[in-house]
């Protein structure tokens, strides 16, 4: 059964309102039970939490909602997803809704993802955008391991600023680095800072808003899959920036730049239409949370 106790927050150090904000914890253990993935480890602290395990495609692959109840990241707040998957098993783990980052009030928030996949294991993480409010200032840290055999699949999108809304991303500073380890050997590493200057910088975003990337990490077909997705830029606005690469064997890397976060979206998911049936062996998904 998986273990829910919840741990109670330190009140000096995290409770609302403290000059440190929220320290928000959540680690899931999957396991592989016969012919299903089971949830079978789930330990909280502080406001992060997920839903029951779902089963849109059968007992195989376990999907998972990480809820975040607040509904956003205030300045000094910090957010840990902490993730093994045991051997031979499959989570999808997405969000209920965009993640909003509000402003840094002079104080740096945070979010650090550990994804850990077993031998022939397989994670896939699917957040919804991710919006960071004028002034922001974020820290984002994401560390994927596989196993020899595992498989990953990831799609982030950031929008910078609220455009819907006339709010640009006009000060602020937001750090990522993304590592993935397959075998003990290091695949991929990028990390940049986003500020106003870089965003318009043509050696940056080249004045797009709007970003988005997904990565596969496993058994890939050599032929025809990068032709498939890089036909898809043609589909997208007039300002849509879209390429598709293969980094080395076992990584390949989309990549999205615009203006409108419903059509980095739509893209995203075609690409994921696209490359889940090539790397999983899997029907192409939409997680239903997407569409709610």
């Amino acid at each position: 059964m998986p273990d829910n106790r919840d741990q109670m927050p330190h009140a000096a150090s995290h409770s609302a309102g403290s000059g440190n904000g929220w320290l928000a914890q959540l680690s899931l253990a999957f396991g592989r039970d016969g012919a299903a993935t089971r949830l079978t480890g789930r330990r909280h602290h502080g406001p992060l939490r997920v839903q029951k395990p779902l089963y849109p495609e059968g007992p195989e692959i376990c999907h998972t909602i990480v809820i975040h109840p607040p509904g956003g990241v205030v300045g000094g707040d910090r957010l840990a997803l902490d993730v093994q998957a045991g051997a031979g098993a499959h989570a999808v783990l997405t969000t209920p809704g965009a993640g909003k980052w509000y402003r840094a009030n002079g104080k740096t928030s945070g979010q650090h993802v550990q994804l850990s996949a077993g031998p022939d294991a397989t994670i896939e993480w699917l957040p919804q955008e991710s919006i960071f409010y004028d002034d922001a200032d974020v820290e984002l840290e994401h560390s994927v391991e596989l196993a020899e055999g595992a498989s990953y699949l990831g799609c982030e999108i950031l929008c910078m600023g609220r455009r819907a809304s006339g709010e640009s991303f006009n000060r602020g500073r937001i750090r990522q680095r993304t590592r993935i380890r397959r075998a003990g050997k290091l695949l991929w590493w990028e990390q940049g800072v986003l500020t106003p200057q870089s965003i318009a910088s043509p050696l940056g975003l080249a004045g797009q808003t709007v970003c988005a990337t997904l990565l596969a990490v496993g058994q890939l077909p050599a032929n025809g899959l990068l032709q498939a997705l890089r036909a898809l830029g043609s589909e997208g606005p007039g300002d849509n920036r879209w390429g598709a690469t293969m980094a080395g064997k076992h990584v390949l890397v989309v990549r999205h730049l615009g203006h409108d976060s419903e059509a980095a979206r739509e893209l995203m998911l075609a690409a994921m239409r696209i490359v889940r049936p090539e790397l999983l062996g899997r029907p192409a998904l939409t997680p239903r949370s997407w569409r709610t």
